[in-house]
């Protein structure tokens, strides 16, 4: 027998003796286990907003934006309203009558926006371009009328419908009022309202 083998035993005899035993050494490779309780570590650092849906739709019930907020809400099942003025007056010649909206006693268009913001608890207001005329003047009383509202351009749609999601998941309006150009001076944006909010809040 070699003097390594020789060396072996008596290494195990005396490890017997002394009521020892003999270890082969672990591996020291450390191992790093991701916890399974964060399963959104890797999604990314801004996760999608909490989908809020308003309680109520309101609107003045002209032609355009008003009536595209109003359709979707219709299409969704949730609750509308609003405003219009004396006669259901719009640009049309009346605001039909499935849109279920109370007349004011004045026949201008700016009461019936006013009320609308008032009544409210937030405005959401989508346009083309840049803001102007029955739009800016809303935006105009929301502020007077220390109301929140986000103003947004959807000619992005993709893009409108994320800031919105994100400032609906904010502020939380039980009542939103939504207004913006009628559909004369920007042709095609009733359908589009109605597309984007429909998309956003069903």
């Amino acid at each position: 027998m070699n003097r390594i083998g020789r060396g072996f035993r008596m290494l195990v005899a005396i490890l017997t003796t002394f009521g020892g035993s003999l270890a082969i050494p672990r591996s020291r490779t450390r191992r790093y286990i991701v916890p399974m309780h964060s399963p959104d570590l890797f999604t990314g650092l801004n996760p999608a907003p909490e989908r809020f849906v308003p309680d109520k739709i309101v609107s003045g019930g002209q032609t355009g934006v008003d009536r595209g907020a109003l359709d979707a809400a219709m299409d969704l099942g949730i609750a509308h309203g609003g405003w219009c003025p004396a006669g259901r007056l719009a640009e049309d010649g009346r605001v039909p009558s499935e849109y279920q909206l109370d007349e004011l006693e004045s026949r201008f268009y700016p009461d019936r926006t006013e009320q609308n913001v008032i009544d409210s608890d937030a405005t959401l207001l989508l346009y083309r371009g840049q803001i102007s005329g029955g739009t800016k003047l809303t935006l105009r009383i929301c502020r007077k009328a220390g109301k929140p509202s986000l103003s947004v351009s959807i000619v992005d749609a993709s893009s409108a419908a994320e800031e919105i999601a994100v400032w609906l998941s904010e502020i939380r309006p039980a009542v939103l009022n939504v207004a913006g150009p009628r559909e004369s001076n920007a042709a095609g944006i009733q359908a589009e309202t109605r597309e984007l909010l429909v998309r956003l809040l069903g």
